[in-house]
């Protein structure tokens, strides 16, 4: 005999088991949160988003002349209407470049720190600045790790020598000259154009000179 699947057995099952109850009750709520979170990203989050992307120019634009102020109050501005959106987060990363030349290190730590890019460039340039920062403190230990990391994060000709040359400079500061030594050697090694213009040579010679010592 086949079972009884009628709509009226199912309503009456449905009624007298808890357990199918809550099952159905949580299975409709993530359907209806997915649906909500799908549709706020494509008609409210991503418009935004776009928007903030032609937000920043004012204040770049005072950066490059020079302007700091100006550049600071309107950056400020942006990076705080447009939190967690793309162009928000370049807002804050040239902010916080802006209090490094104010002199503001400890705060523009602070900011680079919340700065979240998908563009690998940009990252790479807020964990160096945030190495920058570090260093300019005095804090050269912190320094040193943070600039290998910027080095690490995306091979090129360009930051890689760059931050490998700074990790080594702060390697030597805690006289840590095994770490210079290598990060020198390193820059020798794979990054030939920047050892040739720093003249690395002499770095490694002077590092491996005071291993010794």
């Amino acid at each position: 005999m086949l079972e009884d699947i009628s709509g009226e057995k199912i309503k009456e099952q449905f009624q007298s088991n808890s357990k199918v109850r809550l099952v159905t009750m949580i299975v409709g709520g993530l359907i209806v949160l997915v649906l909500g979170y799908f549709l706020y990203r494509q008609f409210i989050w991503e418009p935004i988003n776009e928007e903030s992307k032609e937000t920043y120019w004012v204040g770049l634009n005072h950066a490059a002349k020079d302007s700091t102020d100006l550049a600071i109050e309107e950056l400020n501005i942006q990076k705080n209407k447009y939190n967690g959106k793309a162009g928000g987060e370049i807002s804050q990363f040239i902010y916080a470049r802006q209090l490094m030349v104010k002199g503001s290190f400890e705060e523009a730590l602070s900011e680079l720190k919340g700065v979240d890019v998908s563009d690998s460039y940009v990252a790479v340039m807020a964990e160096g600045l945030q190495a920058d920062c570090l260093s300019e403190m005095g804090n050269y230990g912190k320094a040193y790790a943070s600039y290998m990391n910027a080095a690490n994060m995306n091979d090129n000709d360009l930051t890689t020598p760059m931050y490998l040359m700074k990790a080594g400079l702060c390697a030597e500061e805690t006289k840590n000259f095994a770490e210079a030594t290598e990060a020198y050697q390193r820059i020798k090694d794979n990054y030939a154009a920047f050892a040739s213009q720093k003249s690395i040579e002499k770095y490694i010679a002077r590092a491996k000179n005071k291993i010794t010592k």
